[in-house]
């Protein structure tokens, strides 16, 4: 399973506009494109920034769907303002404790490391992070993407409103200590971020 993540620095008086846009015309394309198989819409009101992700059963389809895709990025900035950035990842884990409500929140993760340690890592994180991950109130879901070529990873947890996202913070910090130490990742980014769409139905990988 594969992934494209657009991050759009928006206006944040259009966020509403843009999250319109996304739900009422690009979900819809996408989705009938070959290979699709859905969309998420992350967004930092106060900052602007938003993360759209779309999801694909190889990369092949993935790439079959770049040309496609252009125009409504480029009407995305338009309406949304601002610019963006894509990156294409791999989808390395993802596990459903439930399915996310309205008012959903998410903490996302970005590390940086070995990309010859993929693999380790994501056997680390399934074997000894996740299980802690299921015991916390509030827990939905969390996904992990990487780039083997770069070494970066993104982390997306989510918690079923701003409430559970807080209270978990502690319980997650210690977490990401250990997992970062013990496998030699650089924390680059974090980011608190509402989830407006949640249509990425891709199916459990842990």
């Amino acid at each position: 399973m594969y992934a494209r993540s657009t991050t759009v620095h928006a206006d944040p008086q259009r966020i509403d506009d843009g999250i319109a846009y996304i739900r009422d015309e690009v979900m819809p394309a996408v989705q009938s494109m070959p290979g699709c198989m859905g969309l998420s819409m992350l967004c930092d009101r106060s900052s602007g920034r938003c993360i759209v992700t779309t999801s694909w059963d190889s990369e092949e389809s993935m790439s079959a769907s770049r040309d496609a895709v252009m125009p409504m990025r480029d009407r995305a900035k338009d309406v949304m303002g601002g610019g963006f950035d894509v990156q294409e990842w791999e989808i390395l884990v993802l596990h459903r404790a439930h399915q996310a409500p309205e008012g959903a929140c998410c903490r996302l993760t970005w590390t940086h490391g070995d990309g010859a340690r993929m693999d380790e890592m994501t056997e680390t994180f399934r074997t000894g992070i996740i299980p802690r991950l299921d015991d916390i109130a509030g827990f939905c879901s969390v996904s992990m993407m990487g780039d083997r070529q770069s070494g970066m990873r993104v982390l997306t947890a989510t918690y079923d409103d701003r409430a559970a996202l807080e209270a978990s913070a502690d319980s997650v910090r210690g977490m990401r200590e250990q997992f970062t130490q013990q496998l030699g990742l650089e924390v680059t980014d974090m980011a608190e971020m509402e989830l407006a769409i949640h249509h990425l139905r891709v199916p459990e990988m842990a």
